[in-house]
């Protein structure tokens, strides 16, 4: 079955992504298959290949999917020398980046599970099955790094075969280092997962799955095409919008741009319309002609809900504009991100920006200071919390300055349900960790021997700021973690106020369980009182509960020594000249504002000594 290169057959094609948790070899087993296919050049070729980012390459972690079209001869078997055309995408494996590979899983039909044979089965591993099953995808099972001298492909084998509900020896082996295993691992996508399914005849419909700002060419938007065909020189149109774009390119990606004639039913590609607002192209939309369009759109994707809030400020107040601009073309790459103008009388000008986690606002922090050339200041992180006021109003504060200033009846946090995978060994550490951060424990699991699988329901707030960190130490690197959000619960939250000569910084507050109050408090006047330079004038710093002030450091203030001329002579004399200069001080104190230099803030809003701020930022 010869496969002629214009054709867009939709039985010829199988789309589909690789999943696994963190360092499991993703990106390098699609490095093997980018080789094998031949798309890429051998003198081009070089490790992770399709992380294209600085970022993704520095830290050796993927943070966008990335689509790859590539033809595969069958090699073995009843179908040795069946042509195929294989769409893969390679997806990240970071709980934050979640949305991101159920994104990719709708433009599928089938999954490869990738585990590695040192490591077995991990938190994240389990979320992203658990994803590709509420897909109907088909699953294909495979052990790799079969080539470390520590792998036990066997024990894994037996532990995958029992999740997913097949025989150990089902559960492929390979490695992607070396390229054992990977050309029948291709056959056996051929064979397993199905064609896409579609109707040609239909008028056209596409989903868009992601989009990319490029400076030259403008939107680049990546789609799955449903039903119908699309060719170069349609005009087509945005059913959420709409809007009506003519095509300038159409094409697929492999791994470079590569133009085509069209694409048909099941096929994977890009399109550049020319567009240069970002706004245009929504990641979830359908595409459709707009000469025969689509009645109804395709379903779409969730929403994703921002779980960690922080503010970010550029250092320069005049970069205000460019930072705007900057979150705009982000925002086309990157749909979980959400933000908002907000004002700090500390900060200036800045956004409220909602995050899926630590290392998302971590990355788009980085991207910004790269891409765009900025300097900024992040505000410290902090969840969404419902205020419920004494007259029954509801209040959502997503930034502490919201907090109301009346009484108030109730505060609710939002929660999560908590996976942790470890060796059993280590259960006694992660409950003590998990009760110290008001977790309860759901139920325990032995998926093996010697592994366990820990469920807590803990708030969302403990999670965000140095959990993960103290998990991995407590258990010397071996626990994995998933969380996910599992709604609300009232708790006795309080909101402490950081006041400098008795007015409040708005940028220090913070709301923080009441146990934890009072550390908090002590850690950010001690921590203020080394950062801000003294001035001519005695400066208080208090932490404070509304009016109840729980911990105070002062700043004293530059002395000029007022008697170095006075040698000898009348004590009333000197005493003259100190009440002079003390005169002097109380006047300067009233009018005296206290400087807060740029770098004090920098430095007590930084995440760096995580154990002094895991009292707060709750």
């Amino acid at each position: 079955m010869k496969l002629d290169p214009g054709a867009t057959e939709p039985g010829y094609i199988r789309n589909f992504c690789i999943i696994a948790h963190i360092d499991h070899g993703k990106s390098t087993l699609a490095d093997r298959m980018l080789q094998l296919t031949g798309v890429v050049d051998p003198r081009q070729m070089r490790a992770q290949y399709l992380d294209r980012m600085d970022i993704e390459r520095e830290r050796g972690i993927t943070i966008k999917s990335q689509a790859v079209r590539m033809p595969w001869t069958v090699k073995e078997g009843e179908q040795a020398g069946y042509q195929a055309v294989l769409n893969m995408i390679d997806t990240p494996g970071h709980v934050d980046f979640t949305y991101e590979v159920s994104r990719s899983l709708a433009a599928c039909e089938g999954a490869i599970l990738l585990v590695d044979a040192a490591q077995g089965i991990e938190a994240q591993t389990l979320a992203n099955l658990y994803l590709a099953l509420e897909n109907n995808l088909k699953i294909i099972p495979v052990l790799n790094k079969i080539d470390l001298p520590a792998a036990q492909p066997e024990k894994y084998a037996e532990e995958l075969a029992h999740l997913i509900g097949c025989e150990p020896e089902d559960c492929l082996r390979v490695s992607g280092k070396t390229g054992m295993g990977v050309e029948h691992l291709l056959d056996e996508v051929v064979r397993q997962m199905t064609p896409p399914v579609g109707d040609a005849a239909a008028p056209a419909r596409a989903m868009i799955f992601d989009s990319v700002y490029d400076v030259y060419r403008g939107v680049i938007t990546y789609i799955r095409v449903i039903d119908g065909h699309i060719t170069a020189r349609d005009r087509i149109k945005m059913m959420s919008t709409g809007a009506v774009h003519e095509l300038l390119e159409i094409g697929v990606s492999s791994p470079e741009p590569q133009k085509h004639p069209g694409l048909g039913v099941g096929e994977v590609g890009y399109l550049i319309t020319g567009v240069k607002d970002v706004r245009q192209s929504r990641v979830g939309d359908t595409v459709t002609l707009n000469s025969r369009p689509a009645t109804e759109a395709l379903g779409g994707y969730k929403d994703p809900k921002p779980m960690v809030f922080s503010g970010l400020y550029p250092l320069d107040g005049s970069d205000y504009p460019e930072l705007r601009e900057a979150l705009d073309k982000l925002k086309l790459n990157d749909a979980s991100l959400v933000y908002e103008p907000e004002t700090s009388a500390a900060l200036g000008f800045g956004f409220r920006c909602g995050f899926l986690g630590l290392l998302h606002l971590e990355i788009i922090q980085e991207r910004l200071e790269r891409e765009f050339g900025l300097d900024l200041i992040a505000t410290a992180p902090n969840v969404v919390y419902k205020v419920t006021t004494d007259d029954g109003q509801e209040i959502v504060v997503t930034n502490p300055s919201e907090y109301p200033t009346g009484k108030v009846a109730s505060v609710s946090e939002p929660v999560a349900r908590v996976t942790v995978l470890a060796p059993n060994d280590y259960v006694g550490a992660i409950m003590e960790l998990c009760q110290s951060r008001r977790g309860v424990l759901q139920g325990m699991d032995y998926l093996s021997a010697d592994r366990v699988e820990l469920r807590y329901l803990l708030p969302l707030g403990e999670i965000i700021f140095d959990f993960f960190d103290q998990l991995k130490s407590r258990t010397k690197g071996y626990a994995s973690l998933d969380y996910e959000p599992s709604g609300e619960q009232v708790a006795d939250l309080v909101k402490v106020d950081i006041l400098l000569q008795g007015e409040p910084v708005d940028a220090f507050s913070a709301i923080v369980h009441k146990d934890k109050a009072y550390t908090y408090g002590v850690s950010m006047t001690s921590k203020l009182q080394k950062l801000i330079p003294r001035q001519q004038f005695e400066v208080p710093i208090q932490a404070a509960i509304g009016s109840r002030v729980i911990a105070r450091e002062n700043i004293r203030a530059i002395r000029k020594d007022v008697l170095a001329k006075c040698y000898g002579g009348d004590i009333t004399r000197k005493r003259k000249l100190l009440e002079k200069q003390k005169e002097g001080k109380k006047r300067m104190k009233m009018v005296g504002r206290v400087e807060v230099p740029q770098e004090a803030f920098i430095a007590a809003l930084s995440t760096s000594d995580a154990p002094d701020k895991s009292a707060g930022k709750k």
